[in-house]
């Protein structure tokens, strides 16, 4: 996988100070999966998602990058890229080259610690993901996700990304009309509202649909 996310640690500034800030707008392929390139990206600004596609063109999205992920660094081993990075919205990132980003190391060791909590994360979230496509159904795929991406607001808990429909899809690898009827099943059921195209969960989800 691609992505990544020091996750605000104190030294995500130091950083992205090694690289050359630039600006993509939306829609943007930054990494392509299978290319051999030697960069590394901090996110200062925008969403960009990770995801893998095949030749028929269907997708399955492996996460969202926000502010202060870091990805692209399996670029450091030298192999082909292993998934595709594209622009959601238009973004600012700083882009290191990998010469840099090791002379950065050598002098500042705590990075090593902080990518290996990043990858320990990952690893994390690879196996619950993984867990939820194996052992849960589409509404199961549905509910952890609104739940993951959710936070408690002003007394509501909502889901802060905004994903519309068929983004959902992508990300449990289900159909746009699944989804559909689900959030539609949800909403009447009174389970879930949306305010300013945000998904809010009014009160608990049931375990099955």
């Amino acid at each position: 996988m691609e992505n990544g996310g020091l996750h605000q640690e104190p030294y995500v500034d130091g950083l992205a100070a090694v690289g050359t800030v630039r600006s993509y707008p939306k829609n943007v392929v930054l990494i392509h999966e299978g290319d051999r390139t030697d960069q590394l990206f901090v996110v200062l600004s925008g969403r960009l998602k990770v995801y893998l596609s095949d030749a028929a063109g269907k997708e399955v999205v492996i996460d969202t990058l926000r502010v202060n992920d870091c990805f692209g660094e399996m670029a450091l081993e030298g192999e082909p890229r292993s998934a595709s990075v594209m622009t959601l919205e238009p973004c600012r990132l700083s882009v290191i080259e990998r010469d840099d980003f090791k002379r950065h190391l050598t002098t500042n060791p705590e990075i090593a610690y902080g990518l290996i909590m990043m990858l320990i994360r990952r690893a994390r979230g690879l196996t619950r993901a993984l867990g939820g496509l194996a052992l849960l159904d589409v509404y199961g795929r549905v509910a952890r996700l609104l739940l993951d991406n959710a936070s408690q607001v002003d007394g509501n808990l909502l889901v802060q990304e905004r994903m519309t429909q068929q983004e959902i899809a992508k990300r449990i690898n289900s159909s746009r009309e699944m989804v559909s009827r689900i959030l539609t099943d949800l909403r009447e059921g009174g389970y879930i509202g949306i305010e300013d195209d945000r998904i809010i969960i009014l009160r608990t989800l049931p375990a099955r649909w």
